[in-house]
């Protein structure tokens, strides 16, 4: 390439030659960036979300290419977030897809000093059983007036807010049919 065509090619030279003093028309656009186009233009679907952090639940549009999840945007069409995500939200990518996801239970026992891995089955088991025991151990037929009781206050539950309506709702009604009486959620707190 030779020293004209050279500067002929500056940015600067190009405003004065093509008329765009401001530098916001073609002047502007190099070989790069005339190529470019969004990441979004490659894939399969889009699937309408809610993010899965705060309580706001703010709407995402979730673009996906042969099965993963390639990127995530704001939902202009949501009226919550009209398509704006925090940062979090729209990282939630990692949420699904992060090389330091755990995929396995993991357990340290009273005592223990490392985690150990469980078996779903194992886990799941471990945890009926000692809201069985737990139950059974602290249950109140009455109250201390004679009033009928039948709860325990021994066992707790507080919700998440990656957790749906739906799911909350059905949390709430295992934890009374228990007799758990102090459910509380992470979004009223």
């Amino acid at each position: 390439m030779n020293l004209g065509d050279a500067v002929a090619r500056w940015p600067l030279i190009r405003q004065l030659r093509e008329g765009d003093p401001l530098g916001l028309g073609r002047a502007a656009r190099s070989e790069r960036s005339q190529s470019l186009k969004p990441r979004t233009d490659d894939t399969d679907r889009v699937v309408q979300s809610v993010c899965p952090y705060c309580a706001v639940g703010c709407g995402q549009l979730v673009y996906v290419k042969e099965g993963e999840v390639t990127h995530i945007d704001g939902d202009p069409a949501s009226p919550i977030s009209r398509g704006r995500l925090c940062p979090k939200g729209q990282a939630s990518k990692s949420y699904v897809q992060s090389p330091l996801r755990e995929y396995k239970v993991k357990y340290r026992p009273p005592y223990g000093t490392r985690w150990e891995e469980l078996s779903l089955d194992d886990a799941m088991e471990m945890i009926a059983q000692r809201i069985i025991d737990t139950r059974a151990a602290n249950w109140q037929d009455e109250t201390e007036d004679g009033n009928p009781a039948n709860r325990t206050m021994a066992i707790g539950n507080l919700g998440g807010a990656t957790l749906d309506n739906e799911e909350n709702y059905l949390i709430k009604k295992l934890c009374v049919a228990l007799g758990i009486v102090q459910v509380e959620n992470q979004a009223r707190i």
